[in-house]
């Protein structure tokens, strides 16, 4: 059966295999292969409880020679160590992430969408505590299961489109509890009420302020913030937010690769009105340029794009990262794990 991959959103699409590890009596045992697409918990299991889990997101695209490309693969591997150590789980190490996350592709390879055909192969490594307790301590034992998914779009309309954003200050996210994906597992739970209400408003995710003084900015729903001016990158810097690998790889590239400014710092609310262009980024998001970002609380409208359309900027940056993910540009920088 023919796939339609243009009109598949970013959701869970079952494949064959996934991949998991054990760690009991204080180290990891092996990777094993299932074709399960269950768990079975305790039901007094640590994670159920006292949500002692972690999660990673990252991609593997086909690129145009027909190579299977991962992207970044080591970087996602060390921020779920700096979330493992948040909440006091075993650091999987950074081979066995590795590893298991190439098997999973490998065992469902076909799966990986064509090239052009604006989808790719999700991989989700999450981590969790299994240990039956109702006391308040880490886990005993743990499992790490790796499982992808061929996903579109996380944002309708991908990048051809850019969307509007709400913003209210009566939502808040959790208060920062990690460097690592603890936080965006944390946060994303926090964000459904601000998420549901925009969705309910015509418009496609919330945008956040700080929690303390609501004046400075500080990320998207599901995704890092980034705007640019003139000739400059700007993205906020804020230990609240999730130090996302796309953030961070966009402004390595504008810096490196397109000539650009780069200034991480923290951004007031009211800098919105100056900015020429802005996005929201991260793995699902890749880049999804913002129209407008509505403040309803005041009624007013910071608009970057009057017509729905990517910036020049914005496209520029969107060519090059998906350039090097699909190996059409040469990656200078040894982001992609080719297998």
């Amino acid at each position: 059966m023919k796939i339609d991959y243009q009109n598949r959103g970013f959701s869970y699409y079952p494949t064959k295999y996934n991949v998991r590890c054990s760690y009991k009596n204080g180290e990891w045992g092996k990777l094993r292969i299932s074709t399960s697409k269950n768990v079975t918990l305790h039901i007094a299991a640590c994670v159920l409880h006292y949500a002692q889990e972690a999660f990673e997101g990252l991609k593997a695209f086909r690129g145009k020679d027909g190579k299977a490309r991962i992207f970044r693969i080591d970087e996602n591997a060390k921020r779920l160590q700096r979330s493992c150590e948040g909440i006091r789980m075993p650091k999987v190490p950074v081979d066995l992430f590795n590893n298991a996350v190439i098997k999973a592709v490998k065992l469902n390879e076909k799966d990986i969408p064509p090239y052009e055909s604006g989808a790719s192969l999700y991989i989700r490594p999450v981590i969790f505590g299994s240990t039956p307790m109702i006391g308040v301590r880490p886990a005993d034992e743990y499992e790490l299961i790796v499982f992808v998914s061929a996903v579109g779009p996380y944002f309708k309309g991908g990048f051809t489109t850019a969307s509007p954003f709400m913003l209210s200050r009566k939502f808040d996210r959790a208060a920062p509890c990690g460097t690592g994906s603890i936080k965006i597992g944390a946060n994303y739970a926090m964000g459904l009420a601000a998420g549901q209400e925009a969705h309910e408003r015509g418009l496609s995710q919330a945008f956040y302020l700080d929690a303390k003084e609501k004046t400075y900015i500080e990320e998207c729903g599901a995704a890092n913030f980034f705007a640019i001016k003139g000739n400059t990158y700007i993205t906020p810097n804020s230990s609240s937010v999730l130090p996302s690998i796309t953030n961070a790889s966009l402004a390595e590239i504008a810096e490196k690769c397109l000539g650009m400014k780069v200034e991480k710092r923290r951004i007031l609310l009211d800098e919105l009105a100056e900015f020429d262009e802005a996005g929201a980024c991260g793995t699902a998001a890749v880049i999804s340029p913002i129209s407008e970002i509505v403040d309803i609380d005041t009624d007013k409208h910071y608009v970057f794009s009057k017509d729905a359309k990517p910036g020049a900027k914005c496209k520029n940056l969107y060519e090059y990262l998906r350039g090097i993910q699909y190996g059409e540009i040469e990656d200078k920088f040894g982001w992609n794990t080719i297998i």
